[in-house]
């Protein structure tokens, strides 16, 4: 193991817990497998677990909020970027970041907790920043016992699920392995520790991951969260833990020090600080860009691109806009982000429409109207012609001239309702 590396760095040294603090930049809110113990949520500040972050920053907010964290936590040394969903699911906003805040501070180190699915085309990239410690999930190396952990992986946009998405992520997570390793990168492997799935199988998962370079291992308890397939599975015991941690420990160094931290934890490893919540609000409030003229667009919910007339919800696809000396004019038409994965199917729909100002829908629900918002993007509700809810964005007008008028704010976003992302 390259010490010089891990000797600041709290997760990877159990001395530095105690001296060392982080800060976790929520900067990546789409992921490309789907665990079944995984229930990634966008808000629910009263969980320390992977996968929970309070909101999501862009790269320049992620920028901004290290600079007031950094003067506000002592001995600040470590900024990573863990989610809450892959790093590598979100490239180009994971790769932003790093960029410019390395630049602001080169003296910090720089960490990536992944699943390993997507890093291989960016390690060269990630030697240029100056990444110098990664972690990787992988929870078993049979295709039998992976794929009862993996609901689906998802690589350039296409679907593989049962042996056939172990075999691939596995393939891809080993390669990586050696691959970092070349670039003289710190490895630790994370491992869930699931009883009656993969337990017995964790010190053939060190024994491999070993033979391929990486340094130290955590093997962490799993925490059953309600509404996954394995929520009624007990989190392992501690004389079960240690047991594993003995025999995978013939292997490799054992991490014991874990606080299953969350997306957007700050402080020291156990002792995340309460203000930084409130910190992370804020900046997520600032917009994105404050250079409106980099947002020309807004995009409408429409049926036939006449009339605003559909609820966000039931959106499949958004007429985009913007405004030319001859008027508004149609540019493109884009697809809305699909169901199925609550709150974050609106995160991602403020990366489709980063270049959009505002949005005109007929209904939406609190909880996408506040993601939205937060974005950046201005949300009018409202039903009529496109051009007039138009005027009311690009000029800043506050009501209507036409008979149609405002709608309030819709009382959907349930857990049956359409703005449910279900």
């Amino acid at each position: 193991m390259n010490m010089e590396n891990t000797i600041a760095h709290p997760c990877f040294d159990n001395a530095a817990k105690h001296t060392h603090a982080r800060v976790h930049l929520p900067v990546a809110p789409k992921c490309n497998i789907q665990c079944n113990y995984c229930n990634r949520k966008f808000d629910c500040v009263n969980e320390s677990r992977p996968g929970v972050s309070s909101t999501i920053l862009s790269p320049e907010q992620a920028l901004a909020y290290v600079k007031e964290m950094d003067k506000k936590i002592d001995n600040l040394s470590v900024i990573g970027i863990a989610g809450p969903g892959d790093p590598f699911a979100n490239a180009k906003e994971t790769l932003e970041t790093m960029r410019i805040i390395k630049k602001e501070f080169p003296n910090k180190l720089f960490c990536i907790s992944t699943n390993g699915l997507n890093i291989k085309p960016y390690i060269n990239e990630l030697t240029e920043i100056g990444v110098t410690h990664v972690t990787i999930t992988i929870n078993g190396t049979d295709p039998a016992i992976l794929s009862k952990i993996y609901a689906w992986v998802r690589d350039n946009k296409k679907m593989y699920y049962g042996e056939e998405a172990a075999l691939l992520l596995m393939s891809r997570q080993m390669e990586c392995i050696s691959l970092l390793k070349e670039k003289n990168i710190t490895v630790k492997i994370n491992t869930v520790i699931i009883p009656g799935i993969n337990d017995t199988h964790i010190a053939e998962v060190a024994r491999q991951v070993k033979a391929e370079g990486a340094d130290l291992m955590n093997c962490i308890p799993l925490y059953p969260n309600p509404g996954t397939l394995f929520e009624n599975i007990k989190e392992p015991s501690k004389d079960l833990v240690n047991v594993i941690r003995n025999e995978a420990g013939v292997y490799l160094p054992m991490m014991t020090h874990c606080s299953r931290c969350r997306a957007d934890a700050a402080g020291l490893l156990g002792k995340d600080l309460k203000f930084s919540q409130e910190q992370l609000q804020a900046f997520a409030l600032e917009p994105k860009n404050s250079n409106t003229d980099s947002r020309p667009y807004v995009a409408v919910a429409s049926q036939e691109g006449l009339l605003v007339n559909l609820h966000l919800g039931k959106t499949k696809n958004f007429y985009i806009f913007k405004r030319t000396d001859d008027g508004f004019k149609l540019v493109e038409i884009r697809d809305a982000p699909p169901s199925g994965s609550g709150d974050f199917r609106w995160i991602i729909l403020t990366g489709i429409l980063k270049d959009c100002k505002g949005i005109l829908v007929e209904g939406i629900g609190p909880n996408p109207r506040s993601i939205l918002q937060q974005s950046g993007i201005k949300v009018i509700q409202m039903s009529g012609l496109i051009d007039e809810g138009l005027d009311i964005i690009y000029n800043n007008k506050e009501v209507l001239i036409s008979p149609y008028k405002i709608k309030p704010e819709s009382k959907c976003g349930g857990k049956s309702g359409c703005c449910s992302g279900k």
